[in-house]
């Protein structure tokens, strides 16, 4: 059974100014896929919903949906709608650990070395998290 339509699922619509409106519903979008909230194959709520939704202008929904079918993450089905193209979250995943490897891991790396922190303390904390 696929999960509820995204305008269900609690969007923090408190947008903020730092990117276009666009990116951070593709950003939450991205985010529900690789929860596992939205899987391959489901369907994903009109422009006109999602826009109504969360006060935000038809233009601005059609665009983020429009940038994610331009990165195969959703395909149109004439007469139909939107749905989470096969194989999305495995490819949205491959992109998001490059991109914390080449982007985030660095600085990561460099704030442990200044705070005198190893390995093994992260993977304690990590197994403390874990109980």
């Amino acid at each position: 059974m696929p999960p509820e339509a995204p305008t269900e699922q609690g969007l923090d619509t408190t947008w903020n100014d730092d990117q276009p409106i666009y990116r951070q519903l593709m950003a939450e979008i991205v985010s529900w896929i690789l929860e596992g909230r939205l899987q391959d194959g489901d369907p994903l709520p009109s422009i006109r919903a999602i826009a109504s939704e969360y006060n935000i202008n038809p233009l601005t929904a059609s665009k983020a949906y429009q940038e994610l079918s331009s990165i195969d993450v959703l395909e149109r089905r004439r007469g139909i709608g939107l749905f989470i193209r096969q194989g999305a979250r495995a490819r949205l995943m491959r992109a998001e650990k490059q991109k914390f490897l080449k982007e985030d891991w660095p600085q990561i790396v460099r704030r442990m070395r200044q705070m005198g922190l190893e390995p093994e303390d992260l993977v304690k904390a990590l197994r403390q998290d874990q109980e």
